[in-house]
């Protein structure tokens, strides 16, 4: 059995800001459905809940040494939807109301991948496998291979690293490496951990991980230029060979519209009814004007120039001429804020702003919505693509990243396709599609044909999974090979 141990910042349902913790939420259960022993270890964050907090277990304490300090570490166990879940423990770094944005991040997740190699002759549990994921656990397999890899327990330890955005990359001072780390100058040269002078949580990930994935197969192939690389594109061509893009799944449990609870009425693909159910009692819900034939177009997202936030506001007062509503949820600059709630004053009837986090509201969105539009600068995977199809909500995207490897446009002429979309960061090429769709959408045999094919695609973890297993067993093999010369 392959034993599996993923390093991560932030896994559901113990601590999420976003994606990532949705993926180590759902991809360890799928995995181990395949027959792996997946674990997963994380800070212990004072915002984990009660009721999770309360099954959290303590095992032993050590110390571990950060530049001249030793620092205690706590690590604790819980077991969750049949996964089991370490937790690093230290209420300098972790306690606090929030998982990021403190000026000592660096530190903290120095911290972290410290802890994390040197918990794992405590765990009962020696991975074939350690698996990182972003930038917080991308110093791991550097550690390892420096300073770890002659000792008993890591003799056999492989290593993955996962890049889910290449835009965070944890850059920080050499001379803050040095402390942190207790490495030599030797590894801060252009071809290791040296970033145009700083020194990168990331490439050390790049540079030191046996294989490496990426969160879709065409975000494995943009990264590699210049315009989404984010620098690091000459080494990612460089590791070309052994990096795989891998498509994410989504929970299909979670996201069911069979038995939702958290939807104003359950439906399926063989029963659309309940769908146009949902869409009236959210526009009850948000006081718009009730009516099952007027288009309406989720937006579920941070407001964000990377979410395609600039081409809304470039076209918004166009769009909103157009016989639709519009349903806004999330949080993000203040500018795309204020235009949304702004633009509920001025297309009164039109648009709903809700300028928060609200997990069952996102639910009724997926489910009553009748487009769902994501018109990402980049998306590595994107999974709100993923859930408004399980929920026949037809996207309308910009091909990029995950978008345009899940999302089809429908052509007329053959009548294929489970979405829309468009090639250039254009926003008039973005109305022109979404024109293009609200007209569609007034065929309503047409667009039931949609959805239903929408409804039909599976963006389940099996297949991605699958894909991890190939690739974790490719690293044993290796291992093997290698230890028999």
């Amino acid at each position: 059995m392959l034993k599996i141990l993923m390093a991560t910042s932030e896994a559901s349902p113990y601590a999420k800001t976003g994606g990532l913790a949705d993926v180590l939420g759902s991809l360890p259960t799928a995995l181990n459905k395949q027959g792996a022993d997946v674990r997963v270890i994380m800070p212990k964050y004072e915002s984990i809940i009660e009721a999770l907090r309360d099954n959290i277990r303590h095992i032993c304490y050590i110390y571990i040494k950060v530049g001249w300090r030793n620092l205690y570490c706590g690590i604790e166990q819980a077991e969750f939807g049949g996964v089991t879940y370490y937790f690093i423990d230290n209420e300098y770094y972790y306690k606090r109301s929030a998982l990021y944005g403190y000026g000592d991040d660096g530190e903290r997740f120095a911290f972290f991948c410290r802890a994390v190699l040197e918990a794992i002759p405590y765990l009962d549990f020696i991975p074939d496998v350690i698996h990182c994921h972003d930038w917080q656990s991308a110093m791991i397999p550097v550690l390892l291979e420096a300073q770890y890899s002659h000792m008993e327990h890591y003799l056999k330890i492989s290593t993955m690293f996962t890049i889910h955005n290449l835009k965070y990359q944890g850059i920080f001072k050499i001379t803050d490496f040095m402390e942190w780390f207790g490495l030599g100058n030797e590894y801060f040269a252009p071809e290791k951990l040296e970033f145009y002078g700083s020194a990168s949580f990331m490439k050390g990930g790049l540079v030191y991980s046996s294989l490496l994935t990426t969160v879709s197969p065409s975000y494995a192939e943009e990264i590699r230029n210049s315009f989404y690389g984010e620098r690091l594109d000459g080494l990612l061509n460089i590791r070309k060979n052994d990096l795989h893009g891998i498509i994410n799944g989504i929970d299909y449990e979670e996201f069911n519209p069979k038995k939702d609870n958290l939807i104003y009425q359950t439906y399926s693909k063989s029963n659309l009814k309940g769908k146009a159910a949902n869409k009236i009692a959210l526009q009850q819900e948000l006081c718009l004007p009730v009516g099952e034939r007027i288009p309406l177009i989720g937006l579920i997202s941070r407001l964000v120039d990377q979410k395609g936030l600039d081409l809304i506001a470039g076209v918004f007062d166009e769009l909103l001429k157009e016989e639709l509503q519009f349903v806004i949820l999330g949080t993000g600059e203040a500018k795309y804020e204020k235009l949304m709630t702004e633009a509920t004053f001025h297309y009164p009837g039109k648009v709903s702003a809700n300028i928060r986090f609200d997990n069952a509201l996102a639910h009724k969105i997926y489910a009553a919505a009748d487009m769902f539009l994501m018109p990402s600068l980049f998306e590595p995977c994107g999974l709100g693509q993923m859930i408004s199809l399980r929920y026949g909500t037809i996207p309308i995207v910009r091909e990029t990243g995950g978008l345009k490897d899940t999302v089809i446009f429908y052509n007329e002429a053959t009548e294929e396709g489970n979405g829309f979309s468009f090639t250039n960061y254009n926003a008039h090429d973005m109305l022109f599609t979404i024109k293009k769709a609200l007209g569609i959408y007034k065929k309503k045999t047409v667009w039931n044909r949609i959805r239903k094919a929408a409804m039909s695609c599976d963006y389940s973890w099996q297949n991605s999974a699958n894909q991890y297993m190939k690739l974790y067993a490719s690293l044993a093999v290796e291992d093997n090979h290698l230890e028999s010369n």
